[in-house]
């Protein structure tokens, strides 16, 4: 099973544009993201796929591998559909630009439940982390995921789900932590089915697949990392490489 890795990278952001050539520890964000994913020592190849001629020079320049894409893309899960179209792969793992503290132990996690799926039924597999703040829990900029018994996604939103209307029943809230593992057919698929109400209204992307019936498993981690969406997390994020 060949895996590989790839980074969708635009510099356009819109709550913090710029903000994968910001400067985290002496190096860019987006530098220092490719880095801690090759670091970890799981993929054949890691690429950035991006639009950006200043990304792709930032890694090409620092000996990383880069690919420029060559349409427009509403979502970094299109960038990398065009992309890997003629990669020889099994699965894709597709990490944030702006998850600089990427880390080997949960990426392995997500990719053992390839390994056991001879029979292919998980289309895609991606990361939750448990939170407890009430402040994180009601930020729109933090995406929660509720999942079934055996932890399948039912589905994704910037609204605080479930909704505590009894707060005695134990319910617990999970952050989507945005690193997605895809076998390399669900991504091409995904390219090809236009966008329906809920992920435009949600502007969540894996929204989609649960829309057209693809079975996205969750896998819960403890590592919460920073992911960097405005200018105040990129000095948490300075505060904790230090």
């Amino acid at each position: 099973m060949k895996i590989i890795s790839m980074i969708p990278a635009r510099y356009s952001a819109s709550r913090f544009p710029g903000k994968l050539m910001q400067n985290l520890a002496g190096k860019s964000v987006i530098l220092r993201t490719y880095e801690a994913t090759v670091a970890t020592q799981l993929f054949s190849e890691v690429y950035v796929v991006t639009d950006s001629a200043i990304i792709y020079d930032e890694i090409i320049t620092n000996g990383g591998k880069a690919i420029m894409s060559t349409k427009e893309h509403e979502s970094g899960s299109d960038r990398i559909a065009e992309a890997v179209a003629n990669v020889d792969c099994d699965i894709v793992v597709n990490v944030q630009g702006d998850e600089p503290f990427t880390e080997r132990e949960s990426l392995r996690k997500v990719l053992e439940v390839f390994k056991g799926d001879s029979k292919k039924e998980i289309d895609l597999a991606s990361l939750m982390v448990e939170i407890t703040d009430w402040d994180e829990i009601n930020n729109p900029n933090t995406v929660k995921v509720i999942v079934d018994q055996n932890n399948f996604a039912l589905y994704f939103s910037r609204s605080p789900i479930p909704f505590a209307r009894d707060k005695n029943v134990g319910a617990r809230y999970f952050k989507h932590k945005g690193i997605y593992a895809f076998r390399k057919d669900a991504i091409l698929d995904f390219a090809k089915l236009p966008m329906q109400f809920l992920e435009a209204s949600e502007k969540i992307e894996c929204i989609r697949y649960l829309e057209y019936g693809k079975r996205i498993k969750m896998v819960e981690t403890q590592v919460q990392g920073v992911e960097i969406d405005t200018p105040e997390d990129l000095e948490k994020a300075k505060r904790l490489w230090k």
